[in-house]
Order: structure tokens, then C-alpha cells, then sequence
């Protein structure tokens, strides 16, 4: 009987010794658990991401500030203007303005429908493939085959 009452000593010493060795952790660890156990709680609010959409002008192609000469599909166009516009309703459109070296401007508008995860846009392009895009504060960037266009709100 003895014996049973000193391991129930033993057990309850080592219950209450267990939330001491909490104040045994390091200060840094203890700023860490405190810090945690802060952004637990309940009704904190969450930021939602931003509404992406409005129009975003062309500001680089492949780090090249615009207007600037390209190569693609053998020729060399130079892009001189772009907007690239981004509607709540899940459309967009981009208008690139660029010439060739045989002369003369061009327009190209393009329509999508994208779908949205977070900060990334997947573009389904009308009579075309399919891109990928990235908000980020007032920044859209977009890789167009291999192209980074770089546009600002």
C-alpha cells in the first residue's frame, strides 16, 4: 500500500511540474508559443484578397520597359502600348499596340473568361490557348508563351 501511494506521489508531482517547464523554454521560444496561441483566436478577422479588377497598362516585356523589340515566331515586332483589363464578372480582354519592321502600327485585342485562385488568374482565351497571371498590390504579370508582360494599375 505503500508503494502504490509514493507512485501516486510521483505522479501528481510530475503533473504539477509539467507546466513549469513551460517557463524552462527559451525566451525567444516562449515570445514563438505566446505569438501563436495570440492568432488563435476566435473572430479574428481574415483578410480577403483584394478585388483584382480594372485596367492595367503595359509596362514591360521580358523586363524590357515598353515600347520595346521582341522576337517571337521569327519576327521582330516592336510593342509601343498595352493595357490589359480585368472585369469582376470573370472576363478580360489585353490590346497590344506594336509595329513590324516593314512599317506601320497594329492593334491586337484579345477576349477571355478566367477563373481565379487566390492571387492567380487562368486565362481561357477566345479562338486561343490558354495563360496564366498573377495580382499582386497594383501589379498584373502574365506569361504569354513564354513572354512576361509585366502591367501596372
Amino acid at each position: 500500500m505503500k508503494q502504490n501511494q509514493n507512485n501516486l506521489n510521483v505522479e501528481r508531482r510530475l503533473a504539477t511540474r509539467h507546466p513549469h517547464r513551460l517557463c524552462m523554454l527559451p525566451p525567444l521560444l516562449m515570445v514563438v508559443v505566446v505569438v501563436v496561441w495570440a492568432g488563435c483566436k476566435q473572430g479574428a478577422p481574415v483578410a480577403a484578397d483584394p478585388d483584382p479588377s480594372g485596367t492595367y497598362s503595359l509596362v514591360s516585356v521580358n523586363g524590357n520597359k515598353v515600347p520595346c523589340t521582341i522576337k517571337h515566331e521569327g519576327a521582330t515586332p516592336t510593342i509601343k502600348a498595352g493595357a490589359f483589363v480585368i472585369n469582376p464578372g470573370g472576363t478580360c480582354s489585353s490590346r497590344v499596340t506594336f509595329s513590324l519592321p516593314s512599317g506601320g502600327d497594329s492593334n491586337r485585342e484579345v477576349k477571355a473568361t478566367y477563373t481565379r485562385q487566390g492571387s492567380r488568374l487562368t486565362m481561357r482565351w477566345e479562338g486561343a490557348g490558354m495563360t496564366t497571371g498573377t495580382v499582386q498590390g497594383d501589379t498584373f504579370t502574365m506569361d504569354n508563351e513564354g513572354m512576361i508582360f509585366a502591367y501596372r494599375k
